[in-house]
């Protein structure tokens, strides 16, 4: 330690005797040497700054990736959070699932106006409006075969209800949930029955488009069947087809089970893209995908939609119509699976109801892309119809 520290003892001394013996000049670089001197010594320890300047960066990088971990954290937090209470929430208030089923509130294509049907190229048809109980209101399309399209031109509702009663067959449609009797599959499919020579009535259920009402099963069937005997007092000898489409043929169903208990059946019913019941059609929704596996999920989901008084029964109705029938059903539907068509069509085949009339199956393969709505599309559909519904002799078709 001596030996180190006399080095800089010296110095000084020797810095001092000749700032007594030399002149002002040598003594002023002299001591500007020992600055540079010591500046030097000082100057070895600073390599060590750079490393304390890593070590901070490194510490501020930890903190980040700490802070965005507790962010996705919380996060992740927060959806299964959400994801728990959903069950319960839609348990305790089943008007949400009811909602979740109807869909009447989603009003597609937006910004149309539905006492102008030809804004959507139906110039032959007529909108009107008919009230099936106190209160209730709703809104009618009726278009007529497009071989009169010059003929309606500017008539008015008189007109189209008198037309009823010509020699061309009826079709009252009953659509599906979400949207309106103006969607725009919907006005594609008009169109092709209208061309086939068919009058097509259509019409909103209480609560949808421009009809007034709150839904619910019960309503909407039988705003179905005031549509029915409506035409019926109006169309004389005219056969007259019910076509309900995915959650219309619950409608459909319920309806026609109510013609022919009261022995006044329809001369047909077409079932495009029909369920069993709608608890199997929830449990095979691809919304319920997330909560298939759910504990408790019959409870949870089904169950408040049976409190709510909904069932949607196609299974049981089959078993009680009385009159052909002919089920459609892409292999491709996301909506409603193919298979629940298929088994639809197998609990009606042999039933003792249909002992006396057609019971038909047509799926449409995969390949065609059809999916849930596009079945209109398909150019086999005339000859379909045209053979099914021109055949007057009773037998079973597989």
């Amino acid at each position: 330690m001596r030996k180190r520290t006399e080095p800089v003892a010296l110095e000084h001394e020797r810095c001092a005797a000749s700032g007594s013996s030399s002149s002002g000049s040598a003594a002023a670089a002299l001591d500007a040497d020992c600055r540079l001197k010591q500046n030097l010594r000082l100057a070895g320890k600073r390599p060590a700054e750079p490393r304390c300047a890593a070590d901070a960066g490194m510490k501020r990088a930890l903190g980040r990736r700490k802070g965005l971990w507790f962010r996705l954290r919380k996060i992740l937090l927060c959806i299964l959070g959400l994801y728990v209470a959903i069950p319960f929430l839609i348990k305790l208030c089943p008007g949400i699932q009811a909602k979740l089923i109807f869909l009447n509130f989603v009003r597609v294509p937006y910004f149309i106006d539905l006492k102008k049907p030809q804004d959507q190229g139906l110039n032959h048809t007529c909108n009107y409006y008919l009230e099936p109980e106190e209160d209730v209101t709703i809104g009618v399309w009726h278009t007529v075969p497009a071989v009169w399209w010059k003929d309606a031109q500017g008539k008015d509702q008189m007109w189209y209800e008198d037309a009823l009663a010509s020699s061309h067959p009826i079709i009252l449609y009953l659509h599906g949930n979400a949207g309106t009797r103006g969607g725009d599959h919907r006005v594609e499919l008009y169109k092709v029955l209208s061309s086939l020579g068919y009058h097509v009535v259509t019409f909103d259920y209480r609560g949808w488009g421009d009809s007034v009402g709150t839904p619910s099963e019960r309503g909407m069937t039988y705003d179905a069947l005031h549509v029915f005997d409506w035409i019926k007092a109006r169309s004389g000898d005219n056969p007259v087809y019910i076509w309900g489409h995915s959650l219309g043929t619950g409608v459909a169903t319920n309806l026609v089970r109510r013609l022919c208990e009261r022995e006044t059946p329809p001369d047909a019913l077409i079932l495009e893209s029909p369920f069993t019941n709608i608890r199997e059609e929830a449990k095979s929704h691809p919304f319920s995908v997330i909560y298939r596996y759910f504990p408790g999920f019959d409870w949870f989901f089904l169950d408040p939609i049976t409190s709510s008084g909904i069932k949607f029964a196609n299974d049981e109705n089959v078993k009680h119509i009385s009159c052909s029938l002919l089920i459609l059903h892409a292999e491709d539907d996301p909506v409603v699976p193919f298979q629940l068509g298929r088994k639809l069509y197998n609990i009606a085949a042999p039933s003792r109801s249909f002992r006396d009339f057609k019971v038909q199956f047509i799926p449409f393969h995969s390949d065609l892309g059809y999916r849930h709505k596009y079945i209109y599309k398909s150019p086999e559909l005339p000859r379909i119809l045209r053979e099914f519904l021109g055949k007057s002799e009773p037998g079973r078709q597989h």
